[in-house]
């Protein structure tokens, strides 16, 4: 069992008598964790198992009869829902026996998307549940193979929890492994020579189930044109018309399928910052995939160092987007934002976090200029007041301040 960052917290929360509710893609490791973090005679309902999924489909009620079996439990019995989606009515029957008896269970609820329950209005438990959500490894629980240096100071520190100590980390990597084959946990774990066809089988098996078992799509081929141009395009500022057009489909299908994504988890956007007083900002969010090997599987690429060396820079800032976008989910406060112009004045991210805004720039160079920091320079004049230092992210052996106000940060030290 490796260490993962977010351990800690919901151990911690999966103590208070609440309901709670853990989402999150497939394969980001949420039933490992939690199989894990519960006690041994918590009772797991797995719908994810055919046989299970259509006992409780086929009566509503089984799931209810099975909880009031268990014997009572001062602590409160521990009862473990994965796959939860799968059937929706069982958050109806979690709510009559919460709201019932608060402590006699205690309720966790596991899925993998979000949009059959969005679409069927579920109820969600308001006021009852908390919500927590796992993702890809983060650089803290993937490090990397490079000594840590000391003084190095990071735009958006992600510690581990005070007392919290990593005794298992996953195996380092250096750049290019990440930029290849991603950060989901079983395939970090796994030996090089399987981890292209574990992607592989994830973006065309394990999607593929989950769409067609929830009948989220009626063109399955037309899903499969446009998920492959999508994950072609990801990390660009969307363009709906092209891909509407290349996939054969409408741009209100082509919106609906981005949404479809971005509900099972697998997609994200980064919204176009507004702030500026520039007239020829642009208004369309960025859209990456929530993995990069997941990204290239997607877009009918077998994962391999090879395919990143075509375009080494613009994955690299796709790998730093995704790190930052992580980071911000688990501390639960700040957005991630990037700003491109029509005249094609551009900075990859600003993340916006306490009242700060933190412009940074990602380059594949070792050896950064000043040059390189022109938007960034821009940016901090136009928005002094908020903004005072940048960060050009790049492969730089060592952290270099090549301005007053710009730091060249090695990637390993973000």
């Amino acid at each position: 069992m490796f260490d993962r960052w977010y351990a800690g917290t919901l151990q911690e929360k999966l103590a208070r008598p609440y309901v709670h509710l853990v989402f999150g893609a497939r394969q980001t490791g949420k039933s490992t964790l939690l199989r894990a973090l519960l006690p041994p005679e918590t009772m797991i309902v797995d719908l994810a198992d055919p046989k299970e999924r259509t006992r409780h489909l086929a009566n509503a009620g089984a799931f209810g009869e099975d909880c009031r079996s268990l014997p009572a439990d001062k602590k409160g019995q521990f009862v473990f829902v994965d796959e939860a989606q799968s059937v929706p009515s069982i958050f109806d029957a979690v709510q009559h026996l919460y709201d019932g008896d608060k402590t006699r269970w205690r309720f966790v609820l596991c899925g993998s998307s979000a949009r059959k329950l969005r679409r069927i209005g579920v109820n969600l438990l308001p006021g009852r549940s908390f919500y927590h959500r796992l993702l890809p490894l983060t650089l803290a629980e993937h490090p990397a193979n490079q000594t840590p240096i000391p003084y190095a100071v990071s735009p958006l520190p992600f510690a581990w929890r005070e007392g919290q100590k990593q005794e298992q980390p996953f195996p380092a990597s250096d750049l290019l492994t990440r930029l290849a084959f991603g950060e989901l946990p079983g395939v970090v774990a796994a030996p090089p020579s399987d981890r292209a066809e574990l992607l592989g089988a994830f973006a065309f098996v394990h999607l593929e189930e989950e769409i067609r078992r929830e009948a989220l799509v009626k063109d399955w081929g037309a899903f499969v044109r446009f998920m492959q141009l999508a994950a072609a395009e990801s990390g660009q500022i969307v363009n709906f018309a092209a891909i509407s057009q290349e996939s054969g489909v409408s741009q209100p299908t082509v919106k609906s399928y981005y949404q479809l994504l971005e509900d099972m988890f697998v997609g994200l956007r980064v919204e176009a910052f507004s702030r500026s007083s520039r007239k020829t900002l642009l208004s369309t969010p960025k859209f990456l995939f929530f993995d990069l090997g997941v990204r290239h599987a997607a877009a009918g690429l077998t994962a391999t160092p090879n395919v990143v060396k075509v375009n080494p820079g613009g994955f690299f800032e796709q790998w730093v987007g995704l790190e930052l976008w992580k980071r911000l989910q688990y501390l639960g406060e700040g957005k991630l934002y990037h700003l491109r112009t029509k005249d094609g004045a551009e900075v990859d991210f600003i993340v916006e976090r306490g009242g700060t805004l933190t412009p940074i720039e990602v380059k594949w160079s070792e050896k950064p200029s000043v040059q390189d920091a022109r938007q960034l320079l821009a940016f901090l004049d136009e928005h002094r007041k908020q903004a005072k230092h940048g960060y050009i992210v790049c492969r730089c052996s060592r952290p270099a301040q090549i301005h007053d106000q710009i730091t060249a940060l090695p990637w390993f030290c973000l």
